[in-house]
């Protein structure tokens, strides 16, 4: 029998922190399913879904929770009951304009008063290359359920879109 495990990690950025948590899941056997990783101000921060052994899974843990010694702040959550998941149509959503407070908050507003799931977002600021002024960037992938339509979203952020002086583009 085996297991799953989601390994969520956060620690002051160096070279080797990847390589350390990858040597402990292979030591014991893991087999590395999904991640996600990145560097913000800064620190390291990543969550990755584990597969291993049941007979290997309390080493393996131990040996994941030790690398806490080198700064990281580790969490380990068992998965091994899988939700099942609910059907919903896959699309990309782009948005770029002139950074300001509440983006996030009210795009996020708008996908959750339609029950859209944000399935992975990232975002960023940069210099606009003409102006110097600040631009805010998302990419999103978002999950729509059945019932709700590509349209009633592009209609429900044109809106914002206005209001927040963005450019948004959808893509299924």
């Amino acid at each position: 029998m085996t297991r799953s495990v989601v390994l969520t990690v956060i620690g002051p950025d160096r070279p080797g922190l990847v390589e350390s948590i990858s040597t402990a899941v292979a030591d014991y056997g893991g087999n590395w399913l999904e991640s996600r990783m990145a560097r913000l101000a800064g620190q390291f921060s990543g969550i990755v879904l584990v597969q291993v052994a049941d007979d290997q899974a309390a080493d393996l843990l131990t040996a994941v929770k030790r690398l806490s010694g080198s700064g990281l702040k580790i969490m380990v959550e068992d998965c091994c009951d899988e939700v099942p998941a609910v059907e919903r149509r896959m699309i990309h959503l782009e948005l770029v304009g002139q950074d300001r407070p509440g983006i996030v908050r009210q795009i996020s507003k708008a996908l959750a008063a339609l029950d859209i799931n944000v399935e992975e977002l990232d975002t960023d600021c940069e210099s606009a290359s003409m102006s110097g002024e600040m631009l805010f960037r998302a990419n999103a992938r978002l999950g729509l359920p059945t019932g709700v339509s590509t349209q009633a979203l592009r209609d429900r952020l044109e809106v914002l879109a206005d209001e927040l002086m963005v450019d948004i583009e959808l893509e299924d």
